[in-house]
């Protein structure tokens, strides 16, 4: 029997980004896979959020996770398509609860022990990084920065001038505190994958020009568990921002493998 292209696709972001920074990838995933529900999650904290405490752990993001969607009325098994810290939650959480997720996709992430301090966070980035969090520069800084930490992508003028104006309305609109982006810091530092490999299916997505995390990390991970990984060569760390027809080809076909129990 065939996996069950109806189960719903939860979309989890990563450190101080909300639901809306998917931009157009959802629209590719719901055009390959049109029968399934594509859910995308804030984390506490973020978007929606924002006025919430971070919860300093990412197995306590993971709960949260799980209740939400409950709350939803959406009934497990999910799919999870997650990036960077987003990621390490979709580990935790198939760790803790692996008969509720069917599958999971992990991008840009960045697991201890599969990376050295270095490789989870590359140290050309720390002052900018600091910089934003500790002094926590106006709206439009802020976003202007993270494009320029997170996308290799070239964008034309136009196109930049009004994400960015978007991106800026959504941090004013519902901003991230300092200590919530600390908060996620310390729990993205914190985690620790288990060992043994989750028993759900999963695929590993990285970018060869990650400017942020090392994709050895990525590397790492689908050595030590098996999983299959696949390389785009010249996308950043947002990766469904810089090629999201890639992924949702990568998605599609990583589908396709899988058999429903």
């Amino acid at each position: 029997m065939s996996h069950d292209n109806t189960l719903p696709w939860v979309l989890l972001r990563g450190l101080t980004r909300e639901t809306r920074h998917w931009g157009d990838f959802a629209a590719h995933l719901r055009a390959l896979q049109p029968g399934a529900p594509v859910i995308a999650l804030d984390l506490p904290g973020n978007g929606a959020l924002h006025a919430q405490r971070s919860p300093a752990s990412v197995p306590a993001m993971a709960a949260h996770c799980r209740a939400a969607l409950q709350a939803l009325g959406v009934a497990p098994p999910y799919r999870v398509l997650a990036m960077s810290l987003g990621a390490m939650v979709a580990v935790a959480w198939a760790h803790a609860q692996p008969r509720e997720l069917a599958a999971a996709v992990l991008i840009n992430t960045s697991l201890r022990p599969f990376g050295a301090f270095h490789q989870r966070l590359r140290p050309s980035q720390y002052a900018t990084l600091l910089r934003l969090v500790l002094t926590d520069p106006d709206a439009a800084e802020w976003e202007r920065s993270i494009l320029a930490l997170t996308s290799r992508r070239r964008f034309g003028a136009a196109e930049r001038d009004a994400m960015l104006g978007a991106w800026t309305a959504w941090r004013r609109e519902c901003p991230v505190s300092r200590a919530n982006a600390l908060r996620q810091l310390l729990a993205a530092a914190r985690f620790r994958a288990p060992k043994p490999r989750p028993p759900v299916p999963l695929l590993v997505l990285a970018s060869e020009r990650d400017a942020l995390v090392d994709p050895h990390c990525s590397r790492r991970l689908a050595q030590a568990w098996a999983l299959p990984i696949a390389e785009h060569p010249t996308a950043g760390h947002d990766l469904p921002l810089d090629d999201g027809p890639w992924v949702a080809r990568h998605v599609e076909r990583f589908v396709c493998t899988l058999k429903a129990p």
